[in-house]
Order: structure tokens, then sequence, then C-alpha cells
């Protein structure tokens, strides 16, 4: 075990073990039957696939912003009404999407959606949470549904800011400030997030960490190990070993799931690591962890649809996020980078 493992054990905020049993709290109140009820609406025919910059995208947003409204969750600053509007080509897309909204040049108007839960004692470092909330959309006749790609990723952000804003509303505000950021364009190369570190609405020099999450609602049918209480983590190490550990620490401590490297390593052929939105945060010093189930048979199929979602998974893993973010914004130090990464890693 690294020496360094061992000192973050035994040193490991004392308080985080009072933040614990109240994180807990808020952690129960993350269920199945309001992933499924989210999610159900949110892959159905009626957003026709979410395809960036179609009606079913506009759709998307308004969804999400009405939820952050409802929930009275404010937006983020910089932004109209939660959004932050880019436009993009999509020069090189997959089939002929339809519906899109163009603007003069021909490119398509698109935007992301930005909320946050100010923090209390350190507002000005943030802890951003990302999805991305576009799918396939509907190409070739056929709406692509995006239930797990990445679904999944966005009703989790959701859930997790119901419980963060819970918290708040008893007193238990996050120290740090929480960003939940769901990024359109990632299906046509990572363009949401790519402008959003481009235009940041919070400095990226007080962007802690990026916690990306996308597809986590199935189970990798490749997997030799067929335990399904597990996750894919990705990129946890790669500038942080501080961020590896307390995400080891604070699973082993609430939902134990399994934590599956496979796909960290850098010379995996599948290349995970450059494939989401995290990797924009990744190219700026910023550490991210990536949280994924892997790909399946319906991996960007018109048959990735909601009922084939395993909710209890969605939920627990859903969990395990919320625990990691609570404890990232609450602890006293911020993340520290790596220094000495060729040494401490065996």
């Amino acid at each position: 075990m690294r020496i360094l493992t061992v000192i973050s054990i035994c040193f490991f905020n004392l308080t985080s073990y009072a933040q614990q049993d109240i994180s807990e709290k808020y952690a129960l109140t993350i269920i199945e039957q309001d992933l499924r009820n989210l999610l159900y609406v949110y892959a159905s025919d009626y957003f026709e696939g979410r395809g960036t910059g179609s009606i079913g995208q506009k759709r998307a947003t308004d969804f999400l912003r009405h939820f952050y409204k409802k929930n009275n969750i404010q937006p983020a600053k910089g932004t109209v009404d939660f959004f932050q509007e880019f436009n993009m080509s999509i020069s090189g897309k997959r089939g002929v999407q339809t519906r899109l909204t163009l603007d003069k040049k021909g490119n398509v108007k698109s935007e992301n959606v930005i909320a946050i839960i100010e923090g209390s004692e350190k507002p000005e470092e943030y802890i951003i949470i990302s999805a991305h909330l576009d799918a396939i959309g509907y190409v070739n006749g056929k709406i692509h549904n995006g239930a797990d790609d990445d679904g999944s990723g966005t009703v989790a952000l959701l859930e997790i800011a119901e419980a963060f804003n819970k918290a708040k509303l008893d007193g238990h505000g996050p120290k740090r400030s929480i960003v939940f950021l769901h990024v359109s364009g990632e299906e046509n190369g990572l363009r949401g997030s790519e402008f959003y570190t481009k235009n940041p609405v919070y400095e990226l020099s007080k962007t802690n960490v990026n916690l990306n999450v996308d597809m986590i609602g199935r189970i990798d049918p490749t997997r030799i190990d067929k335990n399904p209480n597990y996750i894919y983590l990705i990129g946890s190490n790669r500038l942080s070993l501080d961020l590896h550990d307390v995400s080891e620490i604070v699973n082993a401590k609430t939902t134990n799931l399994l934590l599956d490297y496979k796909f960290n390593d850098p010379k995996d052929p599948n290349r995970f690591y450059e494939r989401s939105d995290h990797y924009n945060f990744a190219k700026n010093n910023i550490p991210v962890i990536f949280y994924f189930s892997g790909t399946h048979e319906d991996y960007h199929k018109p048959s990735d649809t909601a009922e084939k979602i395993i909710y209890s998974l969605l939920a627990k893993r859903t969990k395990l996020i919320f625990h990691t973010a609570w404890e990232l914004a609450n602890r006293e130090n911020r993340i520290s980078p790596n220094i000495k990464q060729k040494i401490l890693i065996n």
C-alpha cells in the first residue's frame, strides 16, 4: 500500500465522520423510483433523442431548467436563465439529423444548462458535477432515446442536486459551491464542455474538481466478474492522488461498491479517458473522476431505452457520487494536485 494512502486514512478529516452521518440522511433521499420517474420522461420519444440543436434538445434543456426552478436551485452566474448559449458546426455527425435550430451561418444553436448551490464558507471554490444532456437524436428516421447515454447521468445529477438542496434548507449546505453542469454537444466531440472550459462562468483556477457522470445505468456484459455492484472509475489518480484516496475512503464508508479501474490504464485501447466531458477539465489541470458502468449492446442505438436501466444500481452509484461530492465540498483543504506521481505510484 502506498505511504500516501496510509497517511490519508490515518489523518482523514476527523470532522468527516460527523459529516458522513449527515450526508447519509440526504443520500437516503436518492431513490430508485425518483430516478425511474425522471428518466422515463427524459428518455421518452417526446425529446426525439435530444440531438444537439434539435427541437428535442430544446425540450430537454427546458425540462432541466424547470426542474431547477421547481426546486428553487439558482442559475449559475453568467447564464441566461440557466442557459449558456453557444453555436457549433456539426460536420461529421452520425446520419442525417433533422429539425435543427441554426444561426445565419448554418451553425447549430445549442446551450449548456448550469445551476449552482452556493457554498456557506468557501463559495468561491467550486465542485463541478457534469453530465451531457444530449444524445444521438432523431437520425435516419429513428429516435435514439439515450436512456443510459446519458440520460442516466443526467437524472443522477438532478437527484444529487435535490439532495444537496434539501441539506441546505435544513442548515447543512455545502461549504464549497456545487455547480451542476449539463453540457450539450458531447456526441459531436465534447463541444459543450469545450465551450464551457474556454468560457467558464466560474474561474477554472478556483474549480477544485470535476466529477463527470456518463452512462451509469447498466451492466457491462463483457465483465468477467459478474458482481453487479461495481462502477468504473477513470482518471481519479491522473492529476490528484489525494482525490483518488478520498474517493476510495468515501466509498468504503458508504456504498462499498467495487471500484473497477480497468479503463483507467493509459494504454487502454478504448481511450475512455479522452471520450467524455471530464477530459476538457483534465486538459486544464483540474482533477477529475469519470463515473461509468461500461458500454453494452444498445450503445448508440435506438434500443437504449428507459426500461433497460437497472434502477437499483443507478441509485447506488448516484449515492456514491453524492457522498464523494459531499466530502469534497466540506473537507478542510481543497484537493491537492500530484507532485511526485511517478514516485508515489507503484
